[in-house]
């Protein structure tokens, strides 16, 4: 037996671009109408959302149902925080403001199992089968199968972020625009030159150490994005999609009402 395939790190290593779509909603049908359409990966957030484990579980579900991958960003915390998700069965997770390299190998340390690191082992869950994968394999594929991305997201880590990226068991350096344009005293300014400087640099350490750049963006830039040396990229989101649909279908409709013509020839 073994543990599910990772599409996100097959098509990474094959040199391909992966595409990634983040979903707000807390409802697994959300994940699942993405994956049909033919993402790669789905994000969903536990930083910033307080979705409980049954529903992050009914969005892994979700994914796995049409074969995708599901990133599952979690909160800074203790251990369990991090490794519940991977438990779960989400394929890879996302741990936001990595500030340094110390704060790089206590991730490492938490989220992989011997000989990368001291990962708490169950084997008793979705991810190891419900024990049915042999306990060594389940060790062995999930450090080979499963991917833990650090997002960087301010000036700090900057300053050792060659020694991040030459982590075992980092596959994946993930830049975050919005709150490193905040840290910048920059907020929005997407162009600002200290923000395009650091977008380039991450992009360039990891090709360095063989590690995988990841970002997020609108669309109409990602070809300068996978330019860059970017292979990971998250171009949208459902809460984005779904207001713009409706904000045009509601000025649509109020611009062909407006105003109606009563029975009795006036206007209301």
């Amino acid at each position: 037996m073994k543990m599910r395939e990772s599409r996100v790190l097959k098509k990474l290593r094959a040199g391909e671009v992966v595409s990634c779509f983040k979903v707000n909603f807390g409802d697994g049908q959300a994940s699942e109408l993405v994956a049909l359409t033919g993402f790669d990966c789905i994000w969903i957030d536990r930083e910033h959302q307080g979705q409980d484990w049954s529903v992050v579980s009914s969005h892994i579900w979700a994914t796995k149902s049409q074969d995708a991958d599901i990133m599952v960003r979690v909160p800074r915390g203790s251990y369990s925080d991090y490794v519940k998700p991977l438990e779960l069965d989400a394929t890879g997770i996302l741990v936001p403001h990595c500030m340094g390299l110390e704060d790089a190998k206590k991730v490492v340390q938490m989220t992989r199992f011997h000989p990368l690191g001291l990962r708490a082992i169950d084997g008793g869950n979705a991810d190891g089968a419900y024990t049915n994968l042999d306990f060594h394999e389940y060790l062995r594929q999930a450090n080979q199968q499963r991917f833990v991305a650090l997002q960087i997201e301010d000036p700090e880590p900057l300053d050792e972020l060659e020694e991040i990226a030459a982590l075992d068991g980092v596959d994946m350096l993930f830049f975050g625009p919005g709150d490193f344009s905040q840290a910048i005293g920059a907020p929005g300014e997407w162009n600002h030159p200290r923000l395009v400087a650091a977008r380039k640099r991450v992009a360039e350490v990891c090709i360095k150490h063989g590690k995988f750049a990841a970002t997020t963006g609108p669309i109409d830039r990602l070809e300068e994005f996978v330019a860059m040396g970017y292979r990971f990229v998250s171009v949208g989101a459902d809460v984005v999609g779904v207001s713009n649909y409706c904000h045009g279908l509601i000025n649509r409709f109020n611009k062909e009402t407006t105003p109606v013509q009563s029975a009795q020839g006036g206007y209301k």
